[in-house]
C-alpha cells in the first residue's frame, strides 16, 4: 500500500519552497522600487499592488525552475526505495541560491540605474569578455551601500529559510505504478508552472506588463527570469522579433522615410579632400552644453568651437550605449533595439564604413582609444574596416594607464597629436574618448566637485573639454592643421547631469555634433543646422561633402540637403523611438505600449511615427539577418 504520509511530507516542502521564494522575490521586487521611487512616488497604491499581483505568474515560473532540482532529488530516493529520503542537502541548496539572487539583486539596481532595463545576457557577456571594464562601468556606484544592501538581503533569505523543514523522513515501500504516476502528475504540474499554464503562448515578459509607467512593468518582471530567458534566447537569430508588418509594407514605409525633396546641396567646405578628424566623445550628452543644454561652464572649448564651426543641434544618438554609438557613428547602421550586431563578427565585417571609402580614396586611416579595444568587439571592427593604425591601451606605457579603463583623454590625444605629425596626408584618424565614463575620475582636481555622480560626471566632462582645447592649441601650430576638418559626436547621451531617469524620452538621446576647422566656409561659420538627424547620417552628410558616394549607406541622410527628410530613430533593450521636426514617440516592443508622446493630441502623426518607428526596427533587423 502505498505511503501517503511520505507524500503528504513532500507536499509540504514544496509548498513551504514555493512560500520562501515568494515572500523572497517580494522582498525583491519591494528594494527594486524603493531605489527608483523618484519614478514611483507618483504612482496609487493600487498601481504598486498591481506590481506585486502581477509578478506572481514568472515568479512561480522562476521558483518552478528552481525546484527542478529538489524534484528530482527527493523522486530519485523513493524511486531507489531508500527508506529514509534525505533532504537535509537542501539547505546548502537552498542557502547558495539564495547568494546567488541576492547578489543578482544588486547588480541590477545598478544597470537598471544606468541601462533602463534589468539585468541580462549583455551584462553577463561584459562580466566575462571584458571583466576589468565592467568593473570599471560599476565603480562609481556606492560600494559601501551596496555591500549592506547585499549583506541585508543575505541576512533576509536566511531567516526566510527557517520556513522550510530540513528533517529527513521515513518513507515505507510502495508500488512502482503509484510512484511513477505521482512523479509524472507532479512533473506535469511543474512543467505547466514553467510555461505558464496550458495556454498558447508560454511565459514572457509581456505577463507580467500591466501599467503605463514603465518601472512599474519593469519591477513585476521577475529579474532572475529575465535573466535566464535572456540567457537562453542570446544567440538566437533565426527571425526577426520585430515583425509588425509585411516585409514589403515595411520596406515601402522606410523608402518614404527617406525621400528627398527638391534643393541642392550646402558645400560648406572648401576642399573636397581634407584632412578628417573624428572625435567620438563619451557621454557627451547635449545636456552638457551651453548652447543645447543651457548649462554653463561644464564645455566653455566645445560651446567655443560651437560659435565659430558648424553645430547640428538637433542630432540623437541611435542607442544607449557606446557599442551601439561607434557602429552609428562609424557605420551608419541604427541600432537594434535588444540586438546587437558587435556581437556577430561575421555580419559586423560586411556592413560598410567612412574608414573604407577614405582609405580607397588614399587616406591614411588610424584608429586610436586609451581602453582595452577587444571590448565589445570594437577591435573586430577596426581591423576588418581599412583602419591601417589601431593604437590602445597596449599601444601606452604602463605609466600612462592611470584610470580604471586606461589611459586618460588628454594622454590619448597628446599620443594622436604627435603622430600625425608623422603621418602622410590626406589622412582619416578617429579617437574615442573615455574619461567622462563612469566612475568618473580624472587625473587632477574636480572642476565641480566629487561628492556625488553628479559632480563627478560634470568634472570629468570638464576635463575631456579641457583635452580637446589643449590638444586643438597645439594642433593649430602644425602645417597640416588648415586643411584638417574636425568633427565632435557623442557616442550617446546620458542621464546626468540633468537626472533623465527614463531612458525612452528622448532627451536621453539628443548630442552634439560639430563641424570645426579652418576648411569650413567663412559664410558656413558660427552656423546652426536644426534639421532632425541620427548620428548615423553623420556618413552621408560627410562623403558627400568630399563629392564620394554614400550609396551603400542606406540608413543614412545628407543632413545638408535642405529637402532632406527631418527624422531621427532610436532604441533601447526592447524599446523604440522615433522624433521628426515637430513630435516624439518611444514604444515599448515589450508591453506593447507608447511610453511617451510630447503631443498626444495629433493621433494621425502619432499614428505616422509609430508605424514609421516599428518598419524602421523591422526592415533594420531584416537587413541584419540577412547579413
Amino acid at each position: 500500500m502505498f505511503n501517503f504520509t511520505a507524500m503528504l511530507k513532500v507536499l509540504i516542502f514544496f509548498i513551504r519552497f514555493f512560500l520562501l521564494w515568494l515572500l523572497f522575490f517580494f522582498t525583491d521586487r519591494l528594494l527594486f522600487l524603493l531605489s527608483n521611487s523618484e519614478n514611483v512616488h507618483t504612482a496609487g497604491f493600487s498601481e504598486i499592488f498591481g506590481t506585486f499581483y502581477h509578478s506572481t505568474r514568472l515568479d512561480i515560473a522562476m521558483i518552478a525552475y528552481m525546484a527542478v532540482i529538489p524534484f528530482i532529488g527527493i523522486f530519485v530516493q523513493l524511486f531507489f526505495k531508500r527508506r529514509t529520503v534525505k533532504i537535509s542537502w537542501l539547505k546548502i541548496y537552498n542557502w547558495v541560491l539564495i547568494v546567488i539572487c541576492c547578489i543578482i539583486s544588486v547588480i541590477n539596481l545598478n544597470i537598471y540605474h544606468e541601462w533602463g532595463s534589468k539585468i541580462n545576457a549583455k551584462a553577463v557577456d561584459y562580466a566575462f569578455s571584458a571583466p576589468n571594464e565592467a568593473l570599471a562601468s560599476t565603480a562609481s556606484s556606492p560600494i559601501a551601500a551596496n555591500l549592506c544592501i547585499l549583506a541585508l538581503l543575505i541576512a533576509l533569505g536566511g531567516l526566510l529559510t527557517k520556513i522550510l523543514p530540513y528533517k529527513d523522513f521515513i518513507a515505507h515501500p510502495a508500488s512502482l505504478i503509484a510512484k511513477t504516476g505521482i512523479f509524472i502528475s507532479a512533473g506535469g504540474i511543474l512543467f505547466l508552472m514553467m510555461r505558464g499554464g496550458l495556454g498558447v503562448s508560454p511565459n514572457n515578459q509581456s505577463m507580467a506588463y500591466f501599467s503605463d509607467r514603465p518601472v512599474l512593468n519593469h519591477a513585476a518582471v521577475n529579474t532572475e527570469w529575465n535573466l535566464m530567458s535572456s540567457l537562453l534566447k542570446s544567440g538566437q537569430i533565426s527571425k526577426n522579433p520585430y515583425q509588425y508588418y509585411n516585409d514589403y509594407q515595411a520596406e515601402r514605409s522606410v523608402r518614404a522615410m527617406y525621400k528627398s525633396g527638391r534643393g541642392n546641396t550646402a558645400m560648406v567646405l572648401n576642399t573636397k579632400k581634407p584632412n578628417v578628424v573624428l572625435i567620438i566623445m563619451e557621454s557627451f550628452t547635449a545636456d552638457l552644453t551651453d548652447g543645447l543644454g543651457a548649462e554653463k561652464g561644464i564645455t566653455p572649448v566645445f560651446d567655443s568651437l560651437a560659435a565659430d564651426g558648424l553645430l547640428f543641434s538637433r542630432i540623437y544618438a541611435t542607442g544607449n550605449r557606446t557599442d551601439k554609438g561607434i557602429i552609428g557613428s562609424l557605420a551608419a547602421q541604427p541600432s537594434l533595439a535588444a540586438e546587437n550586431i558587435v556581437k556577430w563578427p561575421d555580419k559586423l565585417e560586411k556592413i560598410p564604413s567612412i574608414s573604407q571609402v577614405l582609405y580607397r580614396q588614399g587616406y591614411y586611416t588610424s584608429f586610436y582609444y586609451g581602453g582595452q579595444s577587444e571590448f565589445d568587439n570594437y577591435k573586430v571592427f577596426v581591423m576588418s574596416h581599412k583602419y591601417q593604425q589601431l593604437i590602445d591601451k597596449s599601444s601606452f606605457p604602463v605609466k600612462d594607464m592611470n584610470s580604471k579603463w586606461g589611459a586618460y583623454d588628454g594622454t590619448v590625444l597628446s599620443r594622436q597629436l604627435a603622430d600625425l605629425n608623422k603621418t602622410r596626408q590626406p589622412f582619416f584618424s578617429t579617437i574615442m574618448t573615455l574619461t567622462n565614463h563612469e566612475p568618473f575620475e580624472v587625473p587632477g582636481s574636480y572642476k565641480f566637485g566629487k561628492k556625488n555622480n553628479t559632480e563627478r560626471f560634470k568634472s570629468t566632462a570638464f576635463y575631456t573639454d579641457s583635452c580637446i582645447g589643449a590638444y586643438l592649441a597645439e594642433a593649430k601650430k602644425q602645417a597640416w592643421y588648415s586643411n584638417t576638418l574636425f568633427i565632435f559626436i557623442a557616442d550617446h547621451g546620458h542621464i546626468l547631469p540633468k537626472g533623465r531617469e527614463a531612458i525612452y524620452i528622448p532627451q536621453r538621446y539628443h548630442i552634439p555634433l560639430l563641424f570645426y576647422g579652418e576648411v569650413i566656409k567663412k559664410e558656413y561659420r558660427g552656423r546652426k543646422i536644426g534639421k532632425t538627424g541620427s548620428q548615423i547620417d553623420l556618413a552621408a552628410t560627410l562623403l558627400i561633402q568630399m563629392g564620394l558616394d554614400a550609396g551603400r549607406f542606406r540608413w543614412s541622410k545628407n543632413l545638408l540637403h535642405p529637402g532632406s527628410p527631418d527624422f531621427a530613430f532610436f532604441s533601447w533593450d526592447n524599446g523604440i523611438g522615433f522624433i521628426d521636426n515637430k513630435q516624439c514617440v518611444t514604444f515599448d516592443n515589450v508591453g506593447k505600449m507608447v511610453l511617451y508622446n510630447d503631443y498626444p493630441k495629433d493621433k494621425k502623426t502619432t499614428g505616422r511615427l509609430l508605424q514609421s518607428a516599428k518598419s524602421f526596427i523591422q526592415a533594420a533587423y531584416h537587413q541584419f539577418l540577412l547579413l
